[in-house]
């Protein structure tokens, strides 16, 4: 047998052996909110945001969250105080407004804070960082952006009523 032979079987049965017909296991997507971001701020208080429509308490948030590096996205049904996450990421909401219906221009809002479980160092364990605290708005996306190389997180409805409104 030549060394050129020799080198070519070698190639092959490396190959061979590298190649794996097993799907890489992949672990469970963490969806549990850690207790230390679970609470929310002054907002999930009950007598928060009291004025005109329905209480604070009682609205509901549409929030979507896009993984860029994988493409997967989520909604996210939330009131506020409450948190939800997706993997590495926490998103809480705070608040949730939309302008009364005799009122123009039409937009909605919420507050959220953004989390992301990031490494700081090099040898250091995994910590949450908040990447965004602040107003996201429906028809205004880019008076304030989640900035993050990975998540993108915006807002797609404030489910509220104001009085005179049918239900």
């Amino acid at each position: 047998m030549t060394m050129r032979a020799l080198a070519v079987l070698l190639l092959g049965a490396t190959a061979l052996l590298a190649c794996n017909n097993n799907p890489p296991e992949t672990a469970p997507l963490e969806t549990e909110v850690p207790e230390e971001l679970a609470k929310g701020g002054s907002a999930a208080r009950e007598d928060a945001g009291e004025g005109i429509g329905t209480p604070m308490a009682e609205r509901v948030a549409t929030i979507g969250l896009l993984n860029k590096r994988n493409n997967v996205s989520r909604d996210f049904e939330l009131k506020p105080g409450e948190a939800a996450r997706m993997g590495d990421v926490v998103i809480r909401l705070e608040a949730c407004e939309k302008t009364a219906p005799w009122e123009l221009p039409q937009e909605e809002g919420a507050f959220v804070q953004v989390f992301v479980r990031q490494r700081v160092g090099t040898e250091s364990e995994p910590s949450w960082q908040k990447v965004h605290s602040g107003w996201l708005f429906r028809n205004s996306p880019s008076l304030n952006v989640v900035e993050h190389p990975i998540y993108d997180v915006w807002i797609k409805e404030c489910a509220m009523s104001f009085p005179g409104e049918e239900e």
